[in-house]
């Protein structure tokens, strides 16, 4: 077994213990994938906080008065609006990188939640043996494969409804996973400091739409166990930053992230 299936096998028994505690419970998967994602919150908890707290940081720079002056004073100086930027992050000790780090840590835990999920969910005689491979000895292995319902769908596949002569996709969970992504993404993005040419300001911009949109295609095409693991993730993500508070609600908004200038 490599480094990464143990890591992954670790996310497996994790999340299948849960289920084994819940098995008698209706719905027991979906809610063990809510439960395993709140825990895997609050493990990652510190570095959440770290990031959120790098990007309300910059958004509280655009209420500083010294940055609005800066700003109008040197509008049509591309270059010098730059440099006096870097000063004042260096005089105020603000990293704008430092929301990036946290990320990067967290990937390797998000890819591994997300692969814990769908190897629970085996479905193909192979997955169902690996499956079996993979979880541990304490565990009940007639519990495989899982029971799969939950409230009105089939975890293990795209999220469907099912009337007599009728079998179409019901896109609720992904448009649920379109939109929560789309607030956390805006709460989460500091606004723009360098005017209509800023390039990470752009970029910033496509992303908040790539996404969702992006996210929603997921929970429209993939077993919608993975719709539920995102909504669940998205959601707690917009509870933590707002408990920091000042959460910039506008931001939702068009163009509710430019900063507003100081007048002369």
């Amino acid at each position: 077994m490599s480094p990464w299936d143990f890591f992954v096998s670790i996310f497996v028994n994790s999340l299948m213990w849960i289920y084994n505690l819940l098995a008698s419970v209706p719905g027991a998967f979906g809610i063990s994938i809510i439960l395993f994602t709140i825990l895997i919150r609050l493990v990652t908890w510190p570095l959440n906080a770290a990031q959120l707290k790098s990007a309300k940081a910059m958004q509280d720079l655009q209420s500083d008065k010294e940055w609005q002056g800066i700003q109008k004073k040197y509008e049509k100086d591309k270059e010098k609006l730059a440099q006096e930027q870097m000063r004042i992050y260096k005089e105020k000790g603000i990293n704008p990188f430092s929301s990036c780090l946290p990320m990067v840590i967290q990937l390797p835990v998000i890819i591994a939640l997300y692969q814990s999920i769908t190897r629970s969910l085996a479905t193909t005689p192979l997955a169902l043996l690996q499956l079996t491979r993979t979880i541990g000895t304490f565990l009940n292995v007639s519990l495989i494969p899982l029971n799969s319902n939950f409230l009105w769908f089939d975890l293990g596949r795209p999220e469907y409804i099912n009337l007599p002569g009728l079998n179409f996709h019901l896109p609720v969970l992904a448009v649920i996973v379109a939109l929560t992504t789309y607030v956390q993404t805006k709460l989460t993005t500091p606004p723009s400091t360098g005017g209509a040419n800023d390039q990470s300001a752009a970029m910033t911009g496509v992303m908040s739409i790539y996404m969702p949109l992006l996210l929603g295609w997921f929970a429209l095409t993939f077993p919608s166990g993975l719709a539920v693991y995102f909504i669940t993730t998205n959601s707690l993500g917009i509870v933590q930053y707002a408990m920091m508070g000042k959460a910039n609600w506008r931001n939702l908004l068009p163009g509710g992230n430019k900063p507003q200038l100081a007048k002369k």
